[in-house]
């Protein structure tokens, strides 16, 4: 198990079974299907487990590679029954999902690696953000830990709006600037007030536009810079938010990001409202980055610590309603 299973407790497991009730009855129903009436596994059996992989938004690729490592287990075992192929794929596609690196070890209630934490987090308009920014500050803050949070998405009015909303929401700080002010100056001013406060996380907004991605490639890089001014090595964390209801655009908007600066990790929001929890398959695997945070409800405390063991089985129980 992951190392946030000690933290996973039962209100946090519920909580994911909820989440992904739609995207395993999906997922699930496929899987059953492709092996229905099978006593051993052979090619029809596979090829019907990746028709379902694909069709279930897990994405061909993904597919592709745990379809390989199935096919390596079966020809070593050469015995295995269809009873026994639930048990290998979820163990395959745990194998998917990598872990964070040491040095990004952590989760709403552990030591945090560094103090200030600073937390650039970036995504398109529209993928739940500016509420993952709002959740990320309840959830830390609940923890116990101060926060501070810093709107360097200038170019839209709303963006500031909402993050000051959410500021006034959960009782965390907010540093801002009028609309069309330097991103860069901003992020300035929010990691050394975190200083003077002595805050222990930065949430830094930044702007979401993909028209034209040398202007984000420059954007981010500026903001970085500015952070590092005051931290060296900040931030500490490029957190990138994708809308797991979008299935493979999400795919497309890691490719743009990734491109145009270093995501370290992911938040994958909106899985209670989709089928296609899938995907989250598909981006860790393609994109080898780790998947932090997950959104599976509206509530607050439904942007959860991600643990992988715990989302593949999930995935394969359908009893837990």
């Amino acid at each position: 198990m992951g190392f946030f299973n000690k933290l996973f407790g039962k209100k946090e497991k519920e909580s994911l079974d909820e989440g992904l009730q739609k995207t395993k009855e999906n997922f699930f129903s496929k899987v059953t299907k492709a092996i229905a009436g099978k006593s051993t596994v052979d090619e029809e059996v596979l090829d019907n487990l990746e028709e379902a992989l694909v069709s279930a938004d897990v994405g061909i690729d993904t597919t592709v590679a745990i379809i390989d490592q199935v096919e390596k287990r079966v020809a070593r075992d050469k015995y295995l029954n269809t009873s026994e192929l639930n048990k290998i794929l979820q163990e395959e596609i745990e194998n998917i999902l990598i872990d964070a690196p040491s040095s990004n070890s952590y989760d709403f209630h552990s030591d945090l690696p560094t103090k200030p934490y600073v937390v650039l987090v970036v995504g398109v308009n529209g993928v739940g953000k500016t509420t993952t920014i709002g959740k990320l500050s309840f959830n830390f803050k609940q923890a116990g830990k101060s926060v501070l949070l810093g709107a360097a998405d200038t170019f839209r009015a709303a963006a500031v709006d909402q993050l000051t909303i959410w500021s006034e929401r959960t009782g965390v700080p907010i540093i801002k600037q009028p609309m069309g002010s330097d991103p860069a100056a901003v992020a300035f001013d929010t990691v050394q007030s975190a200083i003077s406060r002595g805050s222990d996380v930065v949430l830094i907004d930044t702007a979401g536009r993909l028209h034209n991605k040398a202007h984000l490639m420059d954007e981010l890089s500026k903001i970085k810079r500015s952070v590092q001014k005051v931290i060296p090595g900040a931030p500490h964390e490029v957190l990138l938010v994708l809308d797991g209801s979008t299935g493979q655009n999400a795919l497309e908007q890691a490719k743009h990001f990734t491109a145009a600066t270093d995501v370290t990790a992911l938040a994958i929001t909106k899985l209670d409202g989709t089928a296609k929890g899938g995907v989250v398959l598909a981006i860790a695997n393609q994109f080898k980055i780790p998947v932090k945070f997950i959104g599976v409800g509206e509530k607050m405390q439904d942007l959860l610590v991600f643990d992988k063991h715990e989302f593949v089985d999930s995935l394969f129980n359908l009893d837990k309603d």
